[in-house]
């Protein structure tokens, strides 16, 4: 079976989500292809973060389904529900990392707990997952030590540590400073290029435009238009995202 023809590694299918008295999500429907790289973009309270957690069954879909390589995980019971979520990254805003941990103790927790791997094969991942991201001389380091891009770059380490299908990532770059901001985007174009599957939320136009498969603009809860960058983005489109994005460069300037 060629590429081109392979099933797609993650289908998400119709999926809604009501939190309190408000429909966050309505009917949203996408997929990826291993190795695609999806980024999702639009106003704030759009549901691009519902979405991903319900991707994650962090906060579990009303209504639809999450499929991972054919397997729906809807129905798995508790542990079928929790190989789902290894098989899942999901790196957040805000790190999420133990400040009584080091960096590399961080990274490799999860090998232990959940992967049982012994203390120094554990260890040992984990200081290759760091190296991996460029971090290789910040192991023995805490959180309260690391910038906000190093904490970052340690939770990309931690979730690619458990060899994840796909990667979710919860505008990995929003809690950073300026210029801290690179950092983290090199290690995820890194990625990209190396073959992992990746379905992002972000506010970095230009990151967009120069590396992902697919645009997808969320608004009220729905998948409003997706498109590849080149026909979402290029001037005179009429795009609801080319005009968005046109209002998000005034606001924070060229190039972001």
């Amino acid at each position: 079976m060629s590429a081109d023809s392979m099933p797609p590694i993650l289908e998400v299918k119709n999926i809604s989500k009501t939190l309190g008295s408000k429909l966050i999500l309505d009917d949203v429907s996408l997929s990826l292809n291993k190795g695609e790289l999806k980024v999702l973009i639009g106003p704030s309270g759009g549901g691009k973060s519902t979405l991903l957690q319900c991707i994650h069954y962090l906060i579990p879909p009303d209504a639809g389904e999450v499929v991972l390589e054919g397997r729906p995980a809807s129905g798995a019971g508790r542990g079928g529900l929790c190989a789902f979520r290894q098989e899942i990254g999901m790196i957040f805003q805000d790190f999420n990392l133990f400040d009584h941990l080091t960096a590399e103790n961080n990274v490799a927790m999860a090998l232990r707990k959940v992967k049982k791997h012994s203390k120094a094969e554990a260890l040992e991942r984990a200081r290759r997952e760091l190296a991996r991201v460029g971090l290789a001389d910040k192991g023995q380091l805490y959180p309260a030590q690391l910038s906000g891009g190093q904490k970052q770059r340690v939770s990309i380490a931690r979730a690619l540590a458990m060899d994840p299908k796909v990667m979710l990532l919860d505008e990995p770059t929003s809690a950073l400073d300026p210029e801290l901001i690179g950092e983290v985007l090199g290690v995820i174009a890194e990625l990209s290029r190396s073959g992992m599957t990746m379905l992002m939320a972000t506010h970095q136009i230009g990151f967009a435009r120069n590396l992902t498969n697919e645009i997808i603009f969320m608004e009220a809860g729905k998948i409003a238009e997706a498109g590849p960058p080149a026909a979402l983005l290029s001037p005179g489109s009429g795009s609801r995202t080319a005009d968005f994005c046109a209002k998000l460069s005034e606001l924070m300037g060229p190039g972001r």
